[in-house]
């Protein structure tokens, strides 16, 4: 009776050594597989993130500067740049009835921390950011975005 016991014993401790380590290597691909799936997801969303912010910045933009209209008559041209807004411009047109605490706090950046193109003659304007890559043209996350593509 001993010996039965005894050889049950031996058996059930063979059978429970635990992983061997070709398991413990598929579990480790497939945690890895899981991982690699939800960062590529995740940097997607980061992305379109960006894009969006940069085009609520550019309305955000685009309203400050029809305020500054309002005050002004017209829009600062392309040679008194964004930084009209923030500061009165000391070149081209002057604008008499310039608001004295400005329009902006700063002169504004896209998502990237590049500042935004800003071209005018006036009457109308067109702010961009070269997005993503920093550089015109693009696809996806790296496509331009302009005052009058959104």
């Amino acid at each position: 009776m001993k010996n039965n016991s005894s050889n049950l014993l031996k058996t059930t401790l063979r059978n429970e050594r635990g992983f061997t380590l070709t398991e413990m290597l598929i579990v480790v691909a497939i945690i890895a597989m899981i991982g690699t799936f939800a960062v590529s997801k995740i940097t997607a969303q980061y992305g379109k993130a960006k894009v969006d912010a940069t085009k609520i910045q550019i309305r955000n933009l685009a309203t400050t500067l029809d305020n500054y209209r309002l005050d002004c008559n017209f829009y600062p041209t392309t040679d008194q740049g964004i930084e009209a807004l923030v500061t009165k411009a000391t070149v081209g047109r002057d604008c008499k009835n310039y608001n004295s605490e400005g329009y902006a706090k700063k002169v504004p950046v896209d998502s990237w921390g590049q500042p935004f193109l800003y071209e005018s003659d006036g009457q109308k304007f067109l702010i961009k950011s070269y997005a993503a890559d920093a550089a015109e043209g693009g696809e996806g996350n790296n496509a331009d975005i302009t005052s009058d593509s959104i």
